[in-house]
C-alpha cells in the first residue's frame, strides 16, 4: 500500500483522496482553506469568498462521467448527492417518451446541481474515511526531493513539518504553484499548452417561489444571438442560474453587471425568458468571470517524466473554459484511473501520463477548437457555417437518432466525428431537411440593435 499526499481539497483532490483511501492506501489531504463545505449549502454557496476557485459559484453541468465514476467508486456519495437535492436529467427526457433503448443510452444523464452540493457530499465521505486524514488550513509550501535523475519527490513541506510520501498528487487547481517549485530546484520545466479563450461569462442565481409557477414548459436550455449565447441551468433545491456568454471585447459587457440590464437582455432569449417568466426570487448579484484559458500542463517532455514521485490531476493537469462542462468529469476520470494504479504510478509515472494523453487530451483539443470558433463567431457576429451544420443542431430536438449522437459528444463518450459521422445520422439529417424545406440557419436571440437598445447610453 502507498502513502500518498494530495495537495488541494477541491473536487479532484477530494475524489482522488477518497478513491485511494477506499483501496487501502494511506492518504493525507492538504487544503489551505480552513473552511469546509457542509455546514449550510446556501451559505457556503452564496457567501463563501473563494478567490482561488473563481468558478465555484458559477453554474456547472455534471456530465455522464461524473455520475458513472461516483456510482462505481463511491455509491454512498452519489446517494448523498441525490438526498441533498441533486436531480438527474436524461437527454431523452426532452421527448417525454424515450426511444427504444440501445446499449449506452443509460449514460446520457446530467446531474443538475450546484457545485457546492457535490463538494459537500465528497467532503462528508472523506471525513468518514479512516484511511484519509484531511488537514484543513494547511498550506503546502514546498516539495521535498531525493536523489536521482530525474529528481524524485519524497514528500511535502507544510510549515515546519516534512511529510513523507511515496507519491504526491498535485490537485491544487489552475493556479498551482508546483511548476514553479519544480523549476526552482532545477527540474526541467513542465510542458504547458495554453490558449486564451477571449470569452466572458455573466450569471445570476434565482430560486423558484414556493407558491409560484414552477414549470417553464418544453423549452430548450440554450438560445443564441450572432454575438452572444444565453443558457439556463436548472439546479438543486429550486435554484437555477441564468448565464450570458459573449466576447471579452464586447463593449456592452460591463453594463450587464447591472441586474436590471442583465435581466432585460436575458428576457430577449427564449430559453432564459421562459424561466424568468416564472417570477423567481433573485439570490445573487450578477457574477462575472473572464480571463479564462484552456491549459494543459504535462509533467512529461521529449526526454520523459520531468520528475518522479509526483503527478498532477484536475485543473492542475487540464482546465478548460466551462462551456462544455469538461472539468469535473475529466478530473474524476483521472482520479479513478490513478486510484486503481497508484503503486505503479509511484514507481514510474509514465503510464499515468500516457493514459491522460490518450484519454483526456483529445477533449482538451476539442475544447480549444470549439472556443476558437466561438470566439470568432461572437466577435464577428458571424452566422452558422452552413445550413446542414445548423440543421444538425436543430433536428436533434426532433429526432432521437441525432439526439443520441449529440448526447454521446456532450457527455464525453464519443468524439464528434465518430458520433455524427454515421450513415444513420446522415440519413436522419437529410430526411429532416426534406421535411423542413424552409429551414435556414438563424438565431433565436436578439439582433444587435435590439441588444444595444437595452444598454444604457
Amino acid at each position: 500500500m502507498a502513502r500518498v499526499a494530495v495537495i488541494g481539497g477541491g473536487i479532484s483532490g477530494l475524489g482522488t483522496a477518497l478513491m485511494l483511501g477506499r483501496r487501502g492506501h494511506t492518504v493525507t489531504l492538504f487544503e489551505q482553506d480552513a473552511r469546509q463545505a457542509g455546514d449550510d449549502l446556501n451559505r457556503d454557496f452564496f457567501h463563501w469568498d473563494r478567490p482561488r476557485v473563481p468558478q465555484a459559484n458559477h453554474p456547472h453541468s455534471f456530465l455522464a462521467p461524473v455520475r458513472t465514476v461516483l456510482r462505481t467508486e463511491t455509491p454512498d456519495v452519489y446517494t448523498d448527492l441525490l438526498a441533498l437535492g441533486a436531480r438527474e436529467y436524461h437527454d431523452f427526457d426532452w421527448f417525454g417518451e424515450h426511444p427504444p433503448h440501445r446499449v449506452g443510452d443509460e449514460d446520457f444523464v446530467t446531474l443538475r446541481t450546484r457545485r457546492i452540493v457535490l463538494e459537500t457530499a465528497l467532503t462528508a465521505a472523506v471525513v468518514r474515511e479512516p484511511t484519509v486524514e484531511m488537514r484543513r488550513g494547511s498550506r503546502v509550501r514546498a516539495l521535498t526531493f531525493g536523489k536521482g535523475r530525474p529528481a524524485r519527490v519524497t514528500g511535502v513541506q507544510v510549515g515546519g513539518e516534512l511529510h513523507r510520501a511515496d507519491l504526491v498528487v498535485d490537485a491544487s487547481g489552475r493556479r498551482s504553484p508546483v511548476p514553479d517549485w519544480l523549476t526552482a530546484v532545477g527540474c526541467r520545466p513542465p510542458v504547458v499548452d495554453s490558449h486564451r479563450t477571449g470569452i466572458t461569462y455573466l450569471c445570476r442565481w434565482y430560486r423558484l417561489r414556493p407558491d409560484g409557477p414552477r414549470d417553464p414548459g418544453r423549452v430548450k436550455t440554450g438560445s443564441t444571438a450572432p454575438f452572444a449565447l444565453a443558457g439556463v441551468f436548472p439546479s438543486d433545491n429550486d435554484t437555477f442560474a441564468v448565464s450570458l456568454v459573449l466576447s471579452t471585447g464586447d463593449p456592452t459587457r460591463g453594463a450587464l453587471t447591472d441586474p436590471a440590464v442583465f435581466e432585460a437582455v436575458a428576457r430577449r432569449f427564449p430559453a432564459t425568458a421562459a424561466w424568468l417568466d416564472l417570477a423567481p426570487e433573485a439570490q445573487t448579484a450578477v457574477l462575472a468571470m473572464a480571463g479564462l484559458d484552456n491549459r494543459w500542463t504535462s509533467l512529461v517532455d521529449d526526454e520523459g517524466p520531468v520528475v518522479m514521485g509526483l503527478v498532477n490531476t484536475g485543473d492542475s493537469l487540464v482546465h478548460t473554459n466551462p462551456t462544455l462542462g469538461h472539468g469535473v468529469a475529466l478530473g474524476l476520470r483521472a482520479a479513478q484511473h490513478l486510484a486503481a494504479r497508484v503503486d505503479q504510478t509511484a514507481a514510474d509515472p509514465i503510464g499515468y501520463h500516457t493514459w491522460t494523453t490518450q484519454n483526456l487530451r483529445p477533449w482538451f483539443d476539442a475544447q480549444v477548437t470549439a472556443d476558437r470558433g466561438n470566439e470568432r463567431r461572437l466577435t464577428e457576429s458571424s452566422p452558422y457555417s452552413d445550413r446542414r451544420t445548423a440543421a444538425l443542431a436543430a433536428c436533434a430536438f426532433d429526432d432521437p437518432v441525432v439526439m443520441r449522437a449529440r448526447a454521446q459528444v456532450r457527455h464525453l463518450l464519443q468524439p464528434a466525428d465518430d458520433a455524427y459521422g454515421t450513415d444513420e445520422v446522415d440519413r436522419a439529417v437529410t430526411d429532416w431537411l426534406a421535411d423542413h424545406p424552409d429551414f435556414s440557419a438563424t438565431h433565436d436571440g436578439p439582433t444587435r440593435d435590439q441588444w444595444d437598445a437595452l444598454i444604457p447610453g
